[in-house]
């Protein structure tokens, strides 16, 4: 059986889903109130976006109390990783070193960013090297 494909969310469904990642389980009300530290948003906005996201399977709902709770139905790296995958694909032509090479020379990076970075690469390569080839090639 086939995982269904998570569903993309959209700019202000991904702001909600912060609030969830970040804070747990929430009301309406507390994502509202989060939400309208960056900006102006009004409370039936935040409530039919969220209602429009049960439905998307973004999220889950407890009904049991009288204020209904949300909660992320959806891994945040998992979004993350698909976001970015679409991402790199459609503005880098698949292409991370593209992106990568966007990404550092557009804004000043700081010794602890470069120095986690290297470390990262490191990492990679290291996994790289004590990976097995893949067998699915024909002898």
């Amino acid at each position: 059986m086939s995982k269904s494909p998570l569903p993309k969310p959209t700019e202000s469904e991904l702001e909600i889903l912060q609030v969830l990642w970040q804070h747990g389980p929430s009301t309406v009300r507390f994502v509202n109130d989060e939400l309208s530290r960056k900006r102006d948003v009004g409370y039936t906005t935040t409530l039919k976006l969220l209602q429009l996201m049960l439905d998307k399977g973004l999220v889950l709902r407890d009904d049991e109390s009288k204020t209904h709770v949300y909660r992320a139905a959806v891994r945040e790296e998992e979004t993350q990783g698909l976001l970015l995958d679409k991402f790199v694909e459609s503005a880098f032509g698949g292409s991370a070193m593209k992106l990568v090479m966007q990404a550092l020379g557009n804004r000043r990076t700081s010794r602890e960013e470069l120095a986690q970075i290297r470390r990262l690469l490191n990492d990679i390569e290291i996994q790289n090297d004590t990976t097995p080839p893949s067998t699915d090639e024909a002898p």
